[in-house]
């Protein structure tokens, strides 16, 4: 169990849970807990439902692919400049969000440092590392993976005597009932680890029934962990801010911050070094840049986002999950049923309704509409 369930599903997991669970308590809190949770809920079951779609389509198409390489033989060319669009727009935004939420974890170690040098520090040493010769562990971001699942528990161990603050919270509020669509989306996004997901199973001779429950699971897994973690800040805060983690200086033992800003830094750090590798081989392999033009971009684009305005952690979680976000899932549902046309067996689906395909449609559609209006 722990070899074709357990562990699979936490590679999904683990990649899952990121930057996007900081957004989380400030949208539950302002749109409502009920809206919330109907977000969670729902989108939960969509990225499962993405999620298997994504495996299906690595399963069945032969030969080793990725997602421009995916996009280009079942869309086209066209499909070929969307996905690479979705993939390095958002990712390079993802980094922004990161250099952004590295100020909150500083400033339990060094506060009184302004916030752009503290920034500046963490995107250079950020940035250098990515050009380094090291390879990701696994094991090491399971492990703080694990360590973040941890500080979670003991933050809501600490927030509990004060469950009824949690319990007062409104459980609507029409004013935000649009402002969880991005955040939720970005906080459950796991595409990028299915295909890994895959070949592990492969190394190991497990069967598709294991593949399949992998997927459900890993991504399921997450959305508990980010519906404790909603409730253990707005406990502990007086005043949940967009980040969460802000509103909990003085809150908790001056340790365990040390601890939390400890593993957010390592956690964000380690993402950001691997979505930087991902930006520069999308860049070298699909673009065709030169090696120096590739480094040179990666190295400057996220840093050049923030210059350029784009320095909101909010705004630019909403803009990356509702627009970035959307954008692939609708490339995975046009691809799938691609796919179908193709094949009349799919490897993971027994039997879905021919409708939701078109219904996860209509919704991504709408999220980006709604999200580009809102601007």
């Amino acid at each position: 169990m722990y070899r074709n369930l357990i562990l699979p599903a936490s590679l999904l997991a683990a990649t899952i849970i990121g930057a996007g669970v900081f957004a989380l308590p400030y949208v539950f809190d302002k749109a409502g807990l009920l809206t919330g949770l109907f977000y969670l809920v729902i989108f939960t079951a969509v990225f499962i439902v993405i999620h298997l779609m994504y495996a299906d389509i690595g399963l069945c198409t032969p030969g080793a692919h990725r997602f421009v390489g995916f996009s280009e033989i079942y869309l086209g060319s066209f499909g070929k400049w969307l996905a690479i669009l979705a993939t390095v727009a958002g990712m390079t935004l993802v980094l922004t969000v990161y250099l952004i939420l590295s100020v909150s974890f500083l400033n339990f170690f060094i506060p009184w440092a302004p916030n752009i040098q503290k920034l500046l520090l963490f995107w250079f040493i950020s940035s250098i590392t990515i050009f380094w010769g090291i390879n990701r562990v696994a094991a090491s971001e399971f492990l703080i993976t694990l360590g973040i699942v941890a500080i979670i528990f003991i933050i809501f161990i600490f927030g509990f005597r004060n469950f009824g603050r949690f319990l007062s919270e409104p459980l609507f509020n029409f004013a935000y009932i649009i402002l969880p669509y991005g955040p939720v989306l970005f906080a459950l996004a796991g595409r990028t680890a299915v295909l890994a997901l895959i070949d592990y199973m492969r190394k190991n001779n497990q069967p598709l029934s294991s593949v399949k429950k992998a997927i459900i699971l890993g991504t399921f897994l997450p959305a508990i962990i980010y519906l404790i973690f909603v409730v253990s800040i707005i406990n502990l805060s007086d005043r949940v801010t967009e980040d969460s983690v802000s509103g909990l200086i003085g809150r908790l033992p001056l340790p365990l911050l040390w601890l939390l800003g400890i593993l957010g830094l390592i956690a964000i750090w380690s993402t950001y070094i691997v979505i930087g590798r991902d930006i520069r081989k999308i860049l070298e392999t699909d673009l065709k840049l030169p090696d120096l033009t590739s480094r040179v971009l990666v190295f400057i684009a996220p840093l050049g986002l923030y210059f350029a305005g784009l320095t909101n952690f909010l705004s630019l979680v909403k803009l990356t999950g509702g627009v970035f976000v959307g954008l692939e899932s609708i490339l995975v549902v046009l691809i799938w049923r691609k796919l179908q046309k193709q094949n009349a067996e799919s490897l993971i689906f027994k039997k879905l309704n021919p409708f939701i395909p078109y219904l996860l449609l209509i919704i991504f559609i709408l999220g980006i509409m709604v999200e580009i209006i809102g601007k």
